[in-house]
């Protein structure tokens, strides 16, 4: 197994069954049915960095639902897409504070000479990588727009 990610992860669903945490252990099965449907899909093992991507994934479908689930009043199901964020966060790094975004923002920007929206595609290119499953992407990608809006 080459994700140290995944074996933490399995771990995590081996200790939530000891435990008997049922809600746990259904968010990390979700999780590593995720992982393996990629992985049986494409013949791969994936490496860290790309469950680190399918759990950013997950978080962003979750906090759209959240948004959903809210207009429409369900709160019990709101709840329950908080709780799976707060579990899925675990296994993901540390998030950035917003001081570390920015300054990703700014080098990138600066190393490729981005003046206008137009170069929004280079900018993103060196800051995703950086920030995956560190940050929500939407807010980053709307902090980029305002700095090349702006400048």
């Amino acid at each position: 197994m080459s994700s140290a990610l995944k074996t933490q992860l399995q771990d995590a669903m081996k200790a939530a069954m000891k435990a008997g945490d049922k809600p746990r252990l259904g968010v990390v099965r979700l999780m590593l049915a995720a992982i393996k449907q990629i992985e049986v899909d494409e013949r791969i093992e994936l490496d860290d960095t790309r469950v680190t991507t399918i759990l950013d994934k997950m978080l962003k479908q979750r906090r759209e639902s959240i948004s959903q689930y809210d207009a429409a009043g369900r709160d019990d199901l709101s709840t329950q897409e908080h709780f799976e964020i707060e579990v899925i966060q675990t296994f993901l790094p540390q998030a950035l504070s917003e001081i570390e975004i920015d300054a990703i923002i700014a080098a990138a920007i600066s190393s490729t000479g981005a003046a206008t929206i137009k170069d929004m595609g280079k900018v993103m290119g060196l800051v995703r990588p950086q920030v995956v499953g560190r940050g929500d992407m939407g807010e980053i990608s709307n902090r980029i727009k305002a700095r090349l809006n702006a400048g």
